[in-house]
């Protein structure tokens, strides 16, 4: 579904987007389970040059390490490698700091913050918008920031991330920071902006070789076989019979959709 509707979406996008003399230099999504990265697999395919930057949480470095542990970008996955993950095919690994969320969070949702933002020469209609970023969201704003730095990109060149919730689902999380460290204030958001939003570094991330992506892959076994009865077969070819399973996954639309309206054709409600 995200490689040919999301990638198809973005593309469109891109083709007005880029202009004459305009570069695409790659897609930024964190994984989980929903195989929203499948989109930069088409985009691969139509832009060769471009890369796909998985991102994930600092404090649950599994890509980046094999890592585990707890953190608080809500709504993405953690602990595993998703079994729809064309590992083979994506380019970067890209770790955040939760603590970067958090701090931007309140920069872009706190009225001190925004008004900064707003002295700084944010529109108003922008700054109207920041609250549609969620923590997840965030996060891949920062990962792509880490790309755009890591690649030295220039005003040629765009950097493609999905913003995949708002703060609606999160004023919880901003109530206890409040709670937790008190007023939001000018000197807040002249650190955070400057810290946590122009200070983006290029730590914590690798550019991926043939064997750090097998490294990645092979992870699936433990989830996967182990746990979850898939056929090692099938794992295995992924791997080895690359691209040719997984063009004939992208292959199935037709045989899917078809099943999909024989599906709301018994519910009755389409």
């Amino acid at each position: 579904w995200h490689y040919h509707v999301t990638g198809r979406a973005i593309e469109e996008v891109l083709q007005t987007a880029l202009g004459e003399n305009g570069r695409f230099a790659g897609t930024i999504s964190s994984t989980g389970s929903a195989g929203t990265i499948a989109c930069g697999d088409y985009l691969k395919h139509n832009f060769p040059e471009s890369k796909i930057a998985a991102a994930e949480a600092l404090q649950c470095p599994t890509l980046l390490m094999n890592g585990f542990g707890g953190h608080r970008i809500e709504g993405i996955g953690d602990k595993h490698v998703p079994w729809i993950h064309n590992v083979r095919n994506t380019d970067f690994v890209i770790a955040v700091d939760d603590q970067f969320c958090m701090n931007v969070i309140r920069l872009f949702n706190e009225p001190a913050g925004q008004e900064y933002l707003s002295g700084l020469g944010l529109s108003s209609e922008m700054i109207q918008s920041l609250p549609l970023l969620g923590i997840s969201s965030i996060s891949n704003l920062i990962a792509a920031i880490k790309f755009a730095k890591y690649y030295e990109l220039s005003d040629r060149d765009l950097v493609f991330t999905i913003f995949t919730d708002s703060m609606e689902l999160y004023q919880s999380r901003l109530a206890e920071l409040r709670e937790e460290f008190g007023e939001y204030t000018r000197d807040d958001a002249i650190r955070d902006y400057h810290r946590f939003l122009m200070g983006v570094t290029t730590d914590h991330m690798l550019e991926l070789s043939y064997y750090d992506r097998k490294r990645i892959h092979n992870l699936k076994y433990f989830t996967w076989i182990e746990q979850q009865g898939k056929e090692l077969d099938e794992l295995n070819a992924q791997w080895y019979e690359y691209p040719d399973y997984w063009t004939s996954i992208q292959n199935q639309m037709s045989k899917i959709d078809e099943l999909i309206r024989e599906f709301n054709e018994k519910t009755g409600l389409i």
